[in-house]
């Protein structure tokens, strides 16, 4: 089991600022410039960050692309509004992906299951539950003094409605409900945790065209995602809350029929946070003076002012909140691509792209798929880039799938 101070926690759950990283940042053209002449690192932050793992094999072979690829139950945490375009009339799959086991953690873990049923040719329902286990914990406070064990655990239940308003063109709308349990009934100070809980909701879009591309038919989908738009949450008593991990995501997904038994497709998702971009509490001016960063808490109240808008008011301002070319900096990249023969077999592989300044996240997936029948599996590995250890190295995600297709009646043959 893993020991941890209560002070450490207390900064894990309030989500510390990047005041010390940014401390020796200076304002130049309105830009944090640090030291080294670079950008500084200002990486978002948000509660419940469980909410944007990956919880498919699949997409996690596909360097987590899958806002617009084929759907399959998984599509419940991507983009639902695929669900009606579903070949299948009902699927439930069940994930497992041990989490962090590069910093040695053998007891963390996500386990995710959902499923769907579709109504007729045009509507879709479905259900998820994603469970994300922290491992047994020992807490201590700063003496080292033992103050009990607990076993933190996040989850998620969300159901889906989705239908098509075209043969074209679908959307969908899900409700959520997101429980965070970190450390309910330690103390810190005279402040006692709780269990913090959310209610959030998710759009999602879905366009779909047949087209042709050198003699090749083809299936071109886009997608659009927003997610967990929602209520902030806290920890504490504390009015200082922070936002869910609201997110907006736009995808395409090219799918080549190149003959019988081989097709090939490749994907394509952007995605951003709808979360302010953090302000430093201190800067560092040109004389190398660490001063107040006046625009950090301007009605004085110790609550960042990031930190006080609204969930709806945060979505709305941080496409402009972060100065030059730092928001786009604020964009994820997830580029994929899939290919199966004869339906039966997949191999796929991908790439992840996050800027330095905003998390550093830089990988190569790879994975391969089966399906036999109803039955499908799949698998995906998260390939090391550099030789610097990173906490993702060697993450694996297990599948598992059950589609039931329409059952086609058999014609009875004519007798005379």
């Amino acid at each position: 089991m893993r020991k941890i101070f209560l002070y450490v926690f207390s900064a894990f759950v309030s989500i510390i600022s990047i005041d010390n990283a940014n401390a020796q940042c200076v304002v130049v053209n309105g830009q944090n410039i640090g030291p080294d002449g670079k950008p500084c690192i200002n990486t978002i932050v948000s509660a419940v960050p469980f909410l944007r793992i990956t919880p498919d094999a699949r997409s996690g072979a596909m360097g987590d692309a899958g806002i617009a690829l084929s759907a399959d139950p998984n599509a419940i945490h991507f983009n639902p509004s695929k669900l009606p375009f579903s070949e299948s009339e009902m699927g439930v799959a069940m994930t497992y992906t041990p989490w962090l086991r590069a910093l040695g953690l053998t007891d963390v873990y996500l386990a995710n299951l959902a499923g769907y049923r579709k109504i007729g040719d045009r509507q879709a329902v479905g259900i998820g539950l994603k469970y994300f286990n922290l491992g047994s914990i020992n807490f201590t406070d700063e003496a080292g003094v033992p103050l009990g064990t607990g076993r933190p655990n996040e989850f998620e239940i969300s159901a889906t409605y989705a239908r098509k308003l075209s043969s074209n063109f679908g959307l969908s709308l899900s409700g959520k409900y997101i429980y965070s349990n970190l450390a309910a009934g330690q103390q810190i100070g005279s402040v006692t945790i709780k269990a913090a809980n959310a209610f959030a909701v998710d759009f999602g879009a879905t366009y779909i065209t047949q087209t042709n591309f050198s003699g090749i038919k083809s299936d071109l989908a886009l997608g659009l995602a927003i997610s967990n738009i929602g209520s902030k949450i806290t920890y504490t008593q504390s009015i200082n809350k922070d936002y869910l991990p609201q997110n907006i995501g736009i995808g395409a997904a090219w799918n080549f029929h190149i003959d019988e038994y081989n097709s090939l497709t490749f994907a394509l998702d952007i995605n951003k946070l709808l979360v302010p971009t953090p302000v430093p509490a201190k800067l560092t001016d040109s004389n190398n003076n660490t001063i107040p960063n006046p625009e950090y808490d301007k009605n004085g109240n110790s609550i960042p002012d990031y930190k006080e808008k609204s969930p709806i008011s945060a979505a709305l301002s941080s496409f402009g909140d972060a100065s030059g070319s730092e928001e786009l900096r604020e964009l994820t990249y997830s580029a994929g691509a899939e290919y199966w023969y004869d339906k039966q077999f997949a191999v796929r592989a991908g790439y992840y792209y996050e800027d330095n300044t905003k998390g550093a996240r830089k990988y190569f997936t790879v994975g391969l798929g089966l399906k036999y029948n109803i039955f499908g599996m799949n698998f995906s590995y998260l390939v090391p880039t550099t030789n610097q250890r990173n906490p993702l190295d060697n993450t694996l995600r297990f599948s598992l799938l059950f589609d039931f297709a329409p059952v086609k009646e058999e014609a009875t043959p004519v007798t005379e």
